[in-house]
Order: structure tokens, then C-alpha cells, then sequence
């Protein structure tokens, strides 16, 4: 009943508040430029990076986004002085008054709203969508608290890790009995030198069940460059932060091991993937069809240059 009660408001704060319309606060602009003004206007956000996070949009989506801005005069994008690597985003007087109309336009609205509500209800108010908008922010974390990640192999990993990567495959692409025993017989190639210092394993578990796996191969593809492989969460954990713990501490390893660049293969149409990848440094760098698994898929290579090498 409460929950019910929450959905139903959090829908109608969505409509009086304009999100269900072209564009937003009383601005020629989308909900998304709009909010792209307001995060570099208040300082919090000086990237585009900073952007996709915060926005938690996709990266292509954010840069044709960024350049529609730019080209119409809102915002402006130069090197930083102390990094030159880093593009740093600031209004112009374009943007900067859009924002101040903006924020006159919010301001009033919100004013009109509570003007009839006691100084208690405003405060109530107030504090309980600041309870909600940070309870909705920690959902990505809500099963970190369960899974662990730990480090090597145990007995029947590779056995689970085939069950998960078949099962979700035969089900995304078609892949069948080719797909599952090349994946046999690279994981049994690879566990047989994973005590090679420049290779890594780890595995999320909740209540000693893995749920999640991801390795970094550091000889197959040559000296410095590192190759993320079976990266892979339980198909009823997606979504909720396990993903993005093992990609971190894949990305650490590598990091600290200095090799240069680190790339990974993968399929279009895997688009929580990809955003996760994109969110972490890769940049998709080639497309090209492949039927090496039994059927055909647009195979995509991504590329991360470490950052010291940047």
C-alpha cells in the first residue's frame, strides 16, 4: 500500500513538473540540456565524463548532447591548464542566462506550490524528498552489501562460469554448442597459467554462490596490453552494482601492473554492458561481423588506455 502510494506520487511529481514534455523549466531546451546547464553552472559537473555520471546517460549520448550545446552557443569546451588531457565545460553568457531563467522559472514554481502550506508541512516536505532522492541514489549499491569479490580460482568456477555465459548467450544471440565449447576450451587454457602475475581472476559471491565473474588475461594479446574476459553477473543480479565492483577491481589490477592499454571483444545489442564499459574509460574503436560462434552478430572491440598513458 505505501509503495503503491509512492509510485503514484513520484508519477504525478513527473507530470507537474514538465518531465513528460519536450522541453523543460520554461527553456527551448530538453530535459537533459537543461540539467547538462545546471550541473556545469553550479560547478558540480566541469566534464564530460562528470556528465555521463551524473546525468547517467550513455557516452554517445552525452557528446552529441555536448555539441548541440556548444554549436548553439550555450557552452564552451577548453584544455584544462593543469591537465591538458582533460576538456573542461563552462556557460557562456548564452548559457549563463538560460540558467538564470531556469532557475527563476523553478523558483517560482516551487514557490507557487507550497504557498499555501504551513512552515511545518514545507519543512516535512523538504526533508522527505531529500530522504527519498538519496534512498533512490543507493540502489546501485543495495546488493554490494551481500557479494563479496574475491581473488583465484576454486573448484567448479569454470562449470558456473560456462552455465552463465551459455545460458545468457543461447538466450541474447542464438549461440549454441560451438560458442560454449570454445569458451571450454579458452578457460582451461587460461586457468592452467593463471598463476602468471600479469593474469587475474575474481569472483562476486552472495552466501558462498558466485554470481559474477571477470578475468584479465595479460599474455594472449602481446607485452602491456591486458585482455578483459567472462565478464558476467547472474542475469536476476543485473543491474544492481556487482558489475561495476568487479570491473573496478579488474581495472585496479591492471592499473598497478602499468600496462598501457586494455581492450575486450564483445557483441552488439548488449547495451547495459556497454554503458557500464563506457562509463569506466573504453571507447568502442572497431565493429565488424563474426560468425566464429555459430551465428552470425556484429562483433565490437573496446579499447581503455590506462591512465597513465593518457
Amino acid at each position: 500500500m505505501m509503495i503503491g502510494r509512492i509510485r503514484d506520487a513520484s508519477r504525478r511529481l513527473v507530470r507537474e513538473l514538465g518531465f513528460m514534455e519536450a522541453t523543460l523549466a520554461g527553456a527551448d531546451l530538453t530535459p537533459s540540456a537543461v540539467h547538462a546547464i545546471i550541473e556545469v553552472g553550479s560547478g558540480r559537473t566541469t566534464n564530460a565524463r562528470g556528465l555521463t555520471q551524473t546525468l547517467r546517460l550513455e557516452k554517445s549520448t552525452v557528446s552529441r548532447l555536448l555539441k548541440n550545446l556548444i554549436a548553439d552557443g550555450y557552452l564552451t569546451e577548453q584544455r584544462d591548464d593543469c591537465d591538458t588531457r582533460m576538456k573542461r565545460l563552462a556557460l557562456t553568457e548564452r548559457g549563463q542566462a538560460s540558467l538564470a531563467g531556469i532557475t527563476d522559472y523553478a523558483v517560482d514554481q516551487v514557490t507557487e506550490a507550497i504557498s499555501s502550506l504551513s512552515a511545518k508541512d514545507v519543512a516535512t516536505i523538504a526533508k522527505g524528498l531529500e530522504i527519498y532522492a538519496a534512498a533512490l541514489g543507493s540502489t546501485d549499491h543495495a546488493s554490494e552489501t551481500k557479494a563479496t569479490i574475491s581473488e583465484g580460482y576454486r573448484p567448479g568456477i569454470i562449470g558456473r562460469m560456462l552455465q552463465m555465459h551459455a545460458e545468457y548467450y543461447a538466450r541474447t544471440v542464438g549461440f549454441g554448442a560451438a560458442f560454449e565449447t570454445g569458451l571450454a576450451t579458452d578457460m582451461g587454457a587460461f586457468f592452467s597459467r593463471l598463476e602468471n602475475e600479469e593474469n587475474g581472476f575474481w569472483v562476486a559471491e552472495i552466501d558462498g554462490r558466485p554470481v559474477g565473474t571477470i578475468a584479465i588475461d595479460g599474455e594472449d594479446l602481446g607485452q602491456g596490453i591486458a585482455h578483459l574476459r567472462w565478464f558476467i553477473t547472474a542475469e536476476d543480479l543485473q543491474g544492481q552494482g556487482i558489475g561495476k565492483r568487479l570491473i573496478d577491481t579488474a581495472l585496479r589490477f591492471v592499473d598497478s601492473r602499468s600496462m598501457r592499454e586494455t581492450r575486450l571483444w564483445t557483441f552488439q545489442g548488449l547495451d547495459a554492458a556497454k554503458h557500464l564499459y563506457e562509463r569506466v574509460g573504453f571507447e568502442l574503436v572497431e565493429e565488424k561481423p563474426g560468425q566464429q560462434w555459430g551465428s552470425e552478430v556484429l562483433e565490437q572491440q573496446f579499447l581503455r588506455v590506462s591512465p597513465l598513458q593518457a
